[in-house]
């Protein structure tokens, strides 16, 4: 079994992509870029430019939001299927947290420019990850 078809079944486990197609989700495995982060290591910073999504595979991250005062504070935690960065994938706006690995993490990267054509191209796809999104912000305002 080739490498991509594992990076699909995985990526059928993480909400985002659970209700695609197996083609669909190979197309997505065909775009995904691994990466690895030491603990410690600063995934994306707040305030800096965004340009995909982060798909942790292994490992932990914790979101920190740093708030005009200084203080920062942890918004968010990750784990293995969790994602962030959904937003960097449909605008071109800075982070609005920074993420750091808490332990040594495996993830899949998913860029912009490799995820838009596909969804420009598949109208079942984009309706299926538009409802993910919405219901993943639902959730995030009904703790607010």
């Amino acid at each position: 079994m080739s490498e991509k078809t594992e990076t699909a079944r995985f990526l059928a486990q993480v909400p985002l992509f659970r209700s695609l197609s197996r083609k669909q989700l190979q197309s997505v495995a065909n775009a995904v870029t691994p990466r690895h982060f030491d603990a410690g290591e600063v995934m994306v910073e707040q305030g800096k430019g965004g340009v995909g999504l982060f798909i942790l595979v292994s490992g932990r991250a914790e979101a920190i939001r740093k708030r005009l005062d200084g203080i920062e504070t942890v918004v968010n935690t990750f784990g293995p299927t969790d994602f962030f960065g959904e937003l960097a994938l449909l605008n071109d706006e800075p982070r609005t947290a920074s993420v750091v690995a808490t332990e040594d993490t495996e993830c899949l990267v998913l860029v912009r420019w490799e995820l838009l054509p596909k969804l420009q191209a598949d109208g079942e796809m984009t309706t299926a990850i538009l409802q993910e999104l919405a219901s993943r912000f639902q959730r995030a305002l009904a703790v607010l």
